[in-house]
C-alpha cells in the first residue's frame, strides 16, 4: 500500500480515503467545538432567552448533534457542511465586509476571525467534484454489482 493511494480517488465512495476521513475528522471537530459552545450556553443560561440569540444557539446546538450522523456518514452529511459554508459566507459578505471597508471593524475581532477562516476552511475541506456530480448534477457512480432480479 502506497502514499499515493491514500490521496486516489475510491471508485466506491467517490472520494480518496484522505478525504474522506479529513470530512470525519472535521465533523468531530464541529461537533466538539461548536457542541461544547453552545450547550454550555444552552445548559448554564439563567432567565428568558433574547430571541436572535436563543435562535443563534439552538442553531448551532443542532449543527453540533447533526454533526454526530456527519462523523457516521460523512458524505451524506455534506449538506451541512454546505449549510456551513453557505452561512459564513454571507455572514462575512453582508456584516463583516462593509464594516471592514467603512473601518469600524477591528482586526482582532473574533467572530469576524471564526467566521472567515472557517469559510476558508470549508473551501478545503469539502470535496467540491463530488458535490457537483452528487448535488449539484445528481450523477451517480457507477457500481460493480449486479442488478437485482426478480426471480
Amino acid at each position: 500500500m502506497s502514499i499515493r493511494n491514500i490521496f486516489k480517488r475510491d471508485e466506491t465512495r467517490g472520494v480518496s480515503k484522505f478525504r474522506f476521513y479529513l470530512l470525519r475528522f472535521y465533523f468531530v471537530l464541529n461537533f466538539a467545538a461548536l457542541g461544547f459552545d453552545a450547550w454550555s450556553e444552552i445548559i448554564g443560561h439563567t432567565g428568558l432567552w433574547q430571541p436572535i440569540p436563543g435562535i443563534a444557539y439552538s442553531f448551532w446546538a443542532a449543527f453540533s448533534l447533526l454533526a454526530i450522523l456527519g462523523i457516521i456518514h460523512p458524505l451524506k452529511m455534506l449538506p451541512l457542511l454546505l449549510l456551513q459554508f453557505t452561512y459564513k459566507l454571507i455572514w462575512s459578505t453582508i456584516v463583516a465586509y462593509p464594516l471592514w471597508a467603512a473601518h469600524q471593524l477591528p482586526a482582532s475581532h473574533e467572530l469576524t476571525n471564526i467566521m472567515v477562516k472557517g469559510v476558508l476552511i470549508d473551501i478545503v475541506v469539502i470535496p467540491w467534484p463530488y458535490v457537483l456530480r452528487n448535488f449539484v448534477l445528481f450523477r451517480k457512480l457507477k457500481t460493480q454489482s449486479a442488478p437485482i432480479s426478480g426471480k
